[in-house]
């Protein structure tokens, strides 16, 4: 998990280097700050999937199920929109709301393993 959390932060580090020097004028306005909100989105979860996995505090299953909800959030979520804003792949629009789902159950589980966790202390 820690190796998936650090290549999907140094993705959303290359994504947002891209945006901020590669995209402007390629992309609208509207897409482009799609585009940025996806690597926003990004940086955030796969900085939750390093911290998540290493507070020893957390109940350890429940921390690696958040870790994969965070993943495949990222994957749903910021992808689609990837997808979306640089090939146009418009059937994609529906896939972004799920991953979004997906992030907030992965936050759902970091607060019953800080719970369960606790309990087992």
């Amino acid at each position: 998990m820690i190796i998936l959390g650090a290549i999907s932060a140094l993705m959303a580090v290359i994504f947002g280097a891209l945006a901020a020097h590669g995209l402007d004028g390629v992309l609208g306005e509207r897409a482009l700050e799609s585009f940025k909100t996806a690597v926003q989105y990004q940086m955030y979860h796969s900085l939750a999937v390093l911290l998540v996995i290493a507070l020893p505090q957390l109940h350890a299953r429940l921390a690696r199920l958040a870790s994969v909800c965070f993943l495949s959030g990222i994957v749903l979520f910021s992808g689609s929109i990837y997808l979306l804003t640089l090939a146009g792949l418009s059937w994609l629009g529906p896939v972004t709301p799920v991953g979004g789902g997906i992030m907030i159950v992965g936050w759902l589980l970091v607060i019953v393993a800080t719970i369960k966790g606790a309990r087992n202390v």
